[in-house]
């Protein structure tokens, strides 16, 4: 086990990260990280790990390096395992080497987690592969920004312009002009293929192709800044044709979900998939009951019930942890019939091992009362509904009109997730924000508790997106008209329509 873990962060997507980096971050006492490093990777610490962020920006230092280093050297002398987190490769650019160096004369253990370089990553993204054999068997990677205290230049401009290497320059589009000028001047030809790429591999990634002699005027006339790589060579000529990251439907487009943190990562992976800039507000929190003593007694006496009707994953997961805490598995439900309100649900039943007799063909409880009563559900028989504490009560209501015995079991409570909305708000105020989504009832009211209606009032270009018409109506109540609401009120579904609608 090492006093300090170098790790590569990959270049910006999430699932860039290395498996082995992940796994250090989860379990390391403090995170060091930077600018660079993508601050989602943040929510894989431990639960009381210490995060300090050392970032260096343009001219703007958090930490100059030299202290960065001794941080790294305290914090380990105080018996911590320090996970330090780099944007792209340590060793590529990223000083890692220096901080090894200091680690090894502090007398302290390391290990070095390579990363995915920007070079090669943010070049492929945008459909730029930096070797290729039609064009050239080599790439040189080169910093674009050379240590100002050196006394001569790590550079051969000669060497550059007459080699048919791919030429990849990080942290260089403010010396642009003279990369361009000083590889024409040594005779690279002018019209060269070159291009450049902003936030390679995020949500915001931008990137554009000229010719060396045209390239810094271009990248001017589109505001192209810093952080961004530049690629000079025949290989930029493929970039309209090999391009595919940025035809996503939903690039650049800042999407809230505001799904339970439990519940989110399904619909943000989605939405990600297509592009977009997610960001999570969740505004439900989802707690365990304070006693489950009557969910045992109802696990123990499963065989009175003729129907077990599930109303969302999270009704399945509670009850399945009771189910099992009592030495149970899927064979306890034998001889019952059960039901799952959509999909998703249907899905976290087959993956227990139970397969639903019965989903409706709209996801919400009145189609559920519908097909149960077309079913023979009524008169006599006996359902058991585990779902939360406090939820809809039209389904248990409607049963219980046709005849049916009907019991509600909580086996989980619903909360306002009280994290404060100054983030959020920060980035509508910034115009980050292009759609607000809501997936049920439950995360309006919450979202409308946490964010003030005004404040949405004040941003009208912001769509809003449910999944259904229920949703739709409580938004309703609060003065908003629902943008985007799918025809099958499913989270695949609403992904589906945002990608129509934005």
């Amino acid at each position: 086990m090492a006093d300090v873990y170098l790790i590569g962060a990959g270049p910006g997507d999430p699932g860039l990260l290395t498996v082995r980096g992940r796994e250090l971050i989860e379990t390391c006492d403090v995170l060091v990280y930077d600018y660079l490093a993508n601050a989602e990777f943040l929510d894989y610490a431990k639960p009381g790990a210490e995060i300090v962020y050392v970032g260096k920006k343009g001219g703007d230092h958090t930490l100059p390096q030299d202290k960065i280093n001794e941080l790294l050297v305290a914090k380990a002398r105080e018996g911590k395992t320090i996970a330090r987190l780099k944007g792209g490769d340590p060793y590529v650019f990223g000083r890692g080497g220096e901080e090894a160096e200091e680690l090894v004369a502090a007398g302290l253990t390391f290990e070095v987690v390579p990363g995915i370089t920007a070079g090669v990553a943010a070049a492929a993204y945008a459909g730029i592969p930096v070797t290729h054999r039609d064009h050239t068997t080599s790439v040189c990677f080169i910093t674009g920004h050379e240590d100002p205290t050196k006394e001569a230049s790590g550079h051969n401009w000669e060497v550059y312009a007459k080699s048919t290497s791919t030429l990849v320059f990080y942290m260089g589009v403010g010396n642009l002009p003279m990369i361009a000028e000083r590889l024409i001047a040594g005779g690279r030809d002018p019209k060269t293929p070159a291009a450049l790429v902003r936030w390679g591999t995020r949500c915001t990634q931008r990137s554009m192709v000229a010719t060396l002699d045209t390239v810094a005027d271009e990248a001017a006339r589109q505001g192209f800044k810093a952080p961004s790589i530049i690629i000079v060579g025949g290989v930029c000529a493929l970039h309209d044709t090999l391009g595919w990251f940025e035809k996503r439907p939903l690039l650049g487009k800042g999407v809230v979900v505001t799904r339970a943190r439990e519940q989110a990562s399904g619909f943000a992976d989605l939405l990600r998939d297509m592009g977009a800039c997610v960001h999570q507000f969740p505004t439900i929190r989802i707690d365990p009951l304070p006693d489950y003593a009557p969910v045992r007694e109802a696990v123990a006496g499963l065989d009175a019930w003729d129907w077990l009707v599930f109303t969302s994953v999270n009704g399945v997961r509670w009850f399945w942890k009771i189910l099992e805490e009592e030495g149970r598995d899927a064979r306890a439900l034998g001889g019952r019939k059960v039901a799952a309100i959509g999909p998703a649900t249907a899905d976290a039943l087959r993956e227990r091992g139970i397969v639903a007799d019965f989903v409706p063909e709209k996801y919400v409880a009145e189609g559920v009362v519908a097909g149960l009563r077309a079913l023979g559900v009524g008169a006599g028989t006996r359902v058991l509904i585990p779902r939360a504490e406090v939820a809809r009560e039209v389904l248990p209501e409607e049963l219980a009109a046709a005849g049916a015995e009907v019991r509600v079991l909580p086996v989980y409570r619903t909360g306002l997730n009280e994290d404060g909305p100054e983030a959020l708000t920060a980035r509508l105020e910034a115009g980050d924000i292009h759609c607000v989504t809501f997936t049920s009832s439950s995360t309006v009211e919450n979202f409308f508790a946490l964010v003030p209606p005004e404040v949405l009032r004040a941003h009208p270009g912001v769509r809003l997106a449910s999944i259904g018409p229920v949703t739709s109506r409580t938004l309703a109540r609060f003065g908003f008209t629902a943008d985007v609401e799918p025809a099958d009120y499913t989270i695949p579904a609403l992904a589906a329509a945002l990608a129509k609608a934005l």
